[in-house]
């Protein structure tokens, strides 16, 4: 009996997907690079079930059913490519290569293109979760070629998580990159809630003076309240987490923070398209900053600085504190999902937003309970253009408002850097606002470049030049897109 799937690549991912997919009943043949670690994945986690080895990429193909199914869990960018390479000549046409791993959407795009002139299907899905995930069940964003899901969607619905009503967190998200592009937009809200929960840890820690075991307790209670998710959840359990010497280990941990590049392309892509991810972006800046550890101490040093205490009843800043968060969070997903229509229009993908909520409803790093909420409010008007706008979520955010703005304020009045939460509300106040000053922008653009403008008593599309000094000329640099 052949293989149902092949899986390359045995690090972590790879090797728990595998026992995922052998736990409901198919039958995986694994491949990597290295053979040894095909022994010691066959011999140790792999031991007593049906998954078989194979030692070479002809092997890997010789023992598929047709057609076949091949999914790379390896580093994203040359590698990938590397073993597409190797693996086409040893294929037939309508097979299924996919690539789960964090790839760049242009770079699934390109791969769709290329190899549907060889007629091999290709298949470009985020997978996320972590190692829990991919071992009981993770949330999976498959995109690319849509004659190949079909021949996919039953292992991959099979093996993701479930929500309670027992839908699986996975389903076809768009032709070529959409499914890469979307566990992008995942990576990047992951990045700006991260961020949002370590900013209310510090306001905490720094500003009310809590103890860990203090903060814990919140975190605990407020995984009970809208903001039930998992990243609250592990934030709890971080926080009760003592060292050997009874020391909270979070304490120990040095400051400057990693990153693997999703948070990043959230932020490029953001721009490229126009789309103000005022939260995400900081997010991202937020950890460069935390690199420059050595510049910090001594700017430190330099400056003073010195946190004050914030005074008043530590419990009405909490709930205040709570409030705030929750509101930014919800900025946080809006803008992921502005992020998201603008792509799916460029792209001509035609993304169900709805599904999109689904899908990370469970499973993935990003799950939280209001993203049933998310789900309902696309459901309502899949045209939405601004999550703010559904009934539910507009509610929570003006009724935010006031503890939001109060948190705010005193963050910057005792300086504590909360990057990502003032910018969230400084985005609400923005997009809430009918004019914006940038009418004097455009006439400064037009002043020193001839750049033009448009005028609100003229129809729209009309542009005008105005010799503001006298000496300038009476000819237009260029029109301007908006």
């Amino acid at each position: 009996m052949k293989g149902d799937i092949g899986v390359i690549g045995l690090a972590v991912m790879g090797q728990n997907l595998i026992l995922n997919m052998n736990d409901h009943g198919y039958k995986v043949v694994a491949h990597n690079r290295t053979a040894e670690k095909v022994d010691e994945f066959l011999q140790g986690p792999a031991k007593g079930t049906n998954i078989v080895g194979a030692y070479s990429l002809q092997e890997l193909v010789d023992k598929l059913e047709s057609p076949r199914k091949i999914m790379l869990m390896v580093r994203a960018g040359d590698v990938v490519d590397s073993f597409i390479d190797k693996l086409v000549p040893l294929l037939d046409k309508g097979d299924i290569i996919i690539d789960g791993g964090n790839t760049n959407f242009p770079d699934t795009n390109r791969r769709v293109a290329a190899l549907k002139e060889k007629g091999i299907h290709f298949i470009g899905s985020g997978v996320s979760g972590g190692e829990e995930g991919a071992r009981f069940g993770p949330s999976i964003m498959p995109g690319g070629s849509p004659e190949a899901w079909p021949f996919v969607k039953p292992i991959f619905q099979a093996i993701s998580a479930k929500t309670e009503n027992n839908e699986p967190c996975c389903d076809w998200v768009g032709n070529d990159g959409a499914g890469h592009f979307v566990k992008m937009v995942h990576n990047g809200i992951e990045y700006g809630d991260m961020q949002l929960i370590t900013e209310a840890y510090q306001f905490m820690k720094d500003g009310l003076g809590m103890t860990h075991d203090e903060m814990q307790s919140v975190f605990i209670e407020w995984n009970k309240t809208e903001l039930n998710s998992y990243l609250v959840e592990i934030t709890s359990d971080i926080l009760g987490y003592k060292d050997t010497d009874g020391e909270p280990l979070v304490e120990k941990i040095l400051d400057t923070a990693g990153q693997k590049g999703t948070g990043k392309w959230t932020g490029i892509n953001a721009l490229d398209m126009g789309i103000p991810l005022t939260l995400i972006t900081e997010s991202v800046f937020a950890r460069c900053l935390s690199s420059l550890k050595d510049q910090r101490v001594e700017a430190e040093e330099l400056f003073g600085k010195k946190e004050s205490i914030v005074e008043g009843d530590k419990q009405v800043w909490i709930e205040a504190l709570r409030q705030a968060l929750l509101a930014s969070k919800i900025i946080s997903y809006a803008q992921g999902f502005m992020l998201m229509r603008e792509a799916s229009n460029e792209n001509g993908w035609d993304l169900n937003y709805g599904n999109v909520a689904l899908m990370w409803r469970g499973g993935c790093i990003i799950r939280s309970a209001f993203l049933s909420n998310i789900r309902d409010a696309y459901d309502i008007d899949p045209e939405l253009s601004f999550l703010g706008s559904d009934s539910y979520f507009k509610g929570i955010l003006e009724n935010s408002m006031t503890a939001w703005r109060k948190v705010a304020a005193k963050s910057m009045e005792v300086g504590i850097p909360m990057p990502s939460m003032t910018s969230a509300l400084t985005f609400l106040d923005g997009y809430t606002t009918a004019r914006l000053p940038a009418n004097l922008l455009q006439a400064q653009r037009d002043y020193f470049g001839a750049h033009t403008y448009e005028r609100v008593d003229k129809p729209k599309g009309e542009f005008f030049h105005t010799n503001w000094t006298g000496k300038g000329g009476d000819v237009s640099s260029t029109t301007y897109n908006s």
